[in-house]
């Protein structure tokens, strides 16, 4: 579908607001992942159901583990298999969902069994070549079906792996948090070791996480450190500060109250930073590394800044559901604003947006992102605005909703 964004600058009341966004995508999966690992049972509560949460679902379902949602409360049932599949084989798809295509093949690596992992087309582009390179050194074994380095494979666990391992994380960070999470199935202690420069953001949010299900994990330098078990626990998923970062991107470009419901206490989540930088921001150079998926939302903003921004630390951008950047710029350019490609950002001069038709590349972040643009702009409508429901299924229907409360007489 296409979507006609609504142009309400100058129109807006001076009600507060408060929107309500799915829980947080990252931490739905990594919950969902060391509760498969974990010892006993775990409730997952606030828990997202956007496509690749539900795709990860359904890759626990194929390896045996007992997941159920609770229809009334929605809340995910997970008994953990504590560490090791009663399971010996199984056919796992994965999807388009990137967080699934990393955290499988790294628990599987710590599985005595032969397991046929496949992806959509679109994930097959994306990187995976340093993790498995990483799953073969602590003594798994990969068999490639189309071509070396890619999805899909076959991976034939080791009960017995190596006592260290290094990932090179330059492409994604992804593949250190699923192996320090896949460390938990060794009774033994796993020394992780990362090189490659990276945000390591959402690698702290995995550490604590594990922590908070009873792991104990040491960090020294690059060197991560895994002893002992997970165990099953009720666990509250924070709001998604991916999602709730577009509302406050509007207010910075309105000049609204928009409040996102639970976002004042997510401390897990580095977007949380881009968030808390907006009110004192209008352009300036920015090292984006360390909350990267919010380089689309700064970006679609910036025509509106009193200064130039220049975006840079987010080159890994370039290989994630699209090239980022080069969506960034394609989309600016419709809108007639000035702009300088780099290979690890953008840079952004201000400008008024004229009406444009926005392309998102088949990236949910990119339709959700230049939405945000249109809010200030005649004009503007986003293709394929269905995109969204690989992680926010509403999107749309709760950016209407908000129009209509914040123009409301």
């Amino acid at each position: 579908m296409d979507y006609s964004v609504r142009n309400i600058y100058g129109k807006t009341n001076n009600k507060p607001v408060e929107v309500e966004v799915p829980g947080s995508k990252s931490v739905t999966a990594r919950a969902m992942l060391i509760a498969a690992v974990a010892q006993g049972e775990s409730v997952l509560h606030g828990a997202q159901f956007s496509n690749d949460c539900l795709t990860f679902i359904n890759c626990l379902h194929a390896l045996g583990i007992e997941c159920s949602v609770d229809g009334g409360t929605g809340d995910i049932h997970i008994k953990g298999c504590g560490g090791k599949l009663d399971r010996k084989e199984a056919r796992v798809y994965v999807g388009n969902a990137g967080t699934a295509a990393r955290f499988i093949p790294a628990f599987l690596a710590f599985q005595e069994g032969k397991y046929e992992v496949c992806c959509a087309e679109q994930m097959s582009k994306r990187p995976i070549k340093p993790l498995l390179d990483a799953l073969q050194q602590i003594g798994a074994k990969i068999t490639y079906l189309e071509g070396e380095g890619k999805y899909p494979f076959v991976i034939e666990g080791t009960r017995n792996p190596a006592p260290d391992v290094e990932v090179d994380i330059e492409e994604s960070s992804q593949f250190l948090s699923g192996l320090l999470i896949a460390s938990v199935c060794v009774p033994e202690a796993l020394s992780v070791i990362c090189k490659g420069v990276h945000g390591l953001e959402y690698v702290r949010m995995t550490v604590e996480m594990l922590r908070s299900f009873n792991a104990d994990i040491v960090q020294s330098g690059n060197t991560y450190t895994v002893f002992g078990e997970c165990h099953g626990r009720d666990y509250g998923i924070e709001p998604d500060m991916s999602a709730a970062a577009y509302f406050y991107a509007a207010n910075k470009i309105l000049g609204t109250s928009i409040r996102v419901k639970g976002a004042d206490t997510a401390v897990l989540q580095g977007d949380s930073k881009f968030i808390k930088l907006l009110p004192g921001f209008n352009g300036g150079t920015i090292d984006m590394s360390g909350f990267s998926d919010q380089a689309l939302t700064l970006a679609a903003i910036a025509p509106y800044l009193s200064k130039p921004t220049r975006i840079t630390g987010v080159q890994h951008i370039r290989r994630q559901e699209c090239d980022r950047i080069h969506a960034i710029c394609d989309n600016l350019y419709f809108m007639g604003i000035q702009k300088e490609e780099y290979m690890d950002g953008v840079k952004i001069w201000p400008g008024q947006p004229r009406p444009a038709e926005i392309e998102p590349f088949g990236d949910h972040r990119v339709a959700m992102a230049f939405a945000i643009t249109g809010l200030r702009a005649d004009g503007i409508t986003v293709h394929n605005a269905e995109v969204c429901s690989k992680t926010f299924k509403d999107y749309f229907t709760v950016l209407d909703d908000l129009c209509g409360k914040l123009t409301a007489k």
